[in-house]
């Protein structure tokens, strides 16, 4: 299936405000170790990231670059123009027109498959909801249809046309049990998100510091079918533990004021519109 541009030119640029700020919320980077392990949880994205040609996207080469690139795109195909997601498509698609397997490899993946983008697309929906409830809480039928309804622009920005965003919550969760019961990890994989979920990606002294923290929340975001396939540890104690912090930190951002609560997103959409409106590069 090729490209097709209804989902961008049939979606508005208007993000209601209560969605925004549930969604806008530097908290929200909490799940991202575990939300990263899973879109790689098919073995066809895994091996794409792991085995990409493109060095100028790997995370291992230029951490600071690739996390700008994936906050901006989240920022542009959420609450950027129409304009704005079109450019940000293009510039993706150069990266993407590069990241397909070769015949000697043992797993086929092609970055334009559709269905591996909305299992990416999909992932950073449940992210997203993962944030919300810890941060606010269960929140209603009504804003709950508006924030998927909001998530459909991870898929339609690139590949997915709008048609193959499961029409509502419902159909999503149907989707969403077939996808993780076909979820795998091969040794190529784990290795990979076991050393991401350490941090192996930054410099020593950060790495030290920073890996048990960054283990342990990722472990506590994972749901428990890709926690166990991983081999990753977790017990009710953990749980509980996890648990205190979750309330801690939401504790924390009931109090901050606005420009502290949204960084560092308000600082990536201006930055990634910036870089649009200079024609300067985006990934």
């Amino acid at each position: 299936m090729g490209f097709t541009s209804e989902g961008i030119e049939n979606s508005s640029s208007e993000v209601p405000r209560e969605i925004r700020r549930l969604i806008v919320n530097g908290f929200a980077l909490a799940p991202a170790g575990a939300n990263v392990i899973m879109q790689l949880s098919q073995l066809g994205v895994g091996h794409g990231v792991v085995e990409s040609r493109v060095a100028s996207g790997s995370l291992y080469r230029h951490p600071f670059k690739r996390t700008r690139t994936t906050l901006s795109y989240i920022m542009i195909a959420g609450f950027g123009t129409i304009e704005e997601r079109t450019a940000l498509r293009a510039a993706v698609n150069v990266q993407h027109r590069q990241v397909r397997s070769l015949s000697t490899d043992a797993v086929r993946y092609n970055a334009f498959d559709p269905d591996l983008q909305l299992w990416v697309a999909a992932c950073m929906y449940r992210g997203v909801l993962d944030s919300i409830a810890f941060l606010y809480g269960e929140q209603d039928a009504a804003t709950l249809d508006e924030i998927y309804r909001f998530c459909a622009r991870f898929a339609t920005t690139l590949q997915v046309p709008e048609s193959a965003w499961p029409r509502d919550r419902v159909a999503f969760e149907r989707y969403w049990r077939r996808a993780v019961s076909t979820i795998e990890f091969d040794a190529t994989t784990r290795e990979y998100l076991l050393d991401l979920a350490s941090l192996g990606f930054l410099a020593f002294p950060f790495r030290i510091v920073l890996a048990p923290v960054h283990r342990f929340v990722t472990a506590g975001f994972l749901p428990r079918e890709f926690r166990d396939q991983l081999g990753l540890v977790w017990s009710p104690w953990r749980e509980a533990v996890f648990a205190g912090v979750l309330k801690a930190a939401a504790a924390v951002n009931r109090v901050l004021p606005t420009p502290l609560r949204e960084f560092p997103w308000n600082l990536t959409l201006r930055d990634a519109k910036r870089r649009i409106a200079l024609g300067r590069p985006l990934v």
